[in-house]
């Protein structure tokens, strides 16, 4: 890979984390990170002020910290099941047609 396509893929990365920061400041601060289950039922609120539940969550977390760790629990297991089976239909694809290959 050219340095310059090097250069233009880091730019384009810290303009994908910097746009929406920057974006962010001119919002409403408490409204700027909301989820999107947080927006769905400000959403919801807004058009139908009647509305009521008829389905409660099972379990909450007991804190917004708890619900965030189990939510980066989720992705880095996520990641690693991706990672593994990249790593694997890789490691498998240049295995083929070796003559001493164990498939």
């Amino acid at each position: 890979m050219k340095p310059v396509w090097i250069a233009v893929v880091v730019l384009a990365i810290i303009g994908l984390f910097a746009v929406p920061l920057i974006l962010a400041k001119n919002g409403d601060p408490d409204k700027t990170f909301m989820g999107t289950d947080d927006r769905a039922q400000e959403a919801i609120k807004e058009r139908n002020p009647e509305y009521v539940r008829w389905a409660k969550p099972l379990w909450s977390p007991p804190s917004t910290e708890v619900e965030s760790g189990i939510f980066a629990i989720q992705a880095a297991a996520g990641a690693g099941v991706l990672g593994y089976v990249i790593g694997y239909l890789r490691g498998k694809a240049s295995r083929v047609g070796k003559p001493d290959a164990h498939v």
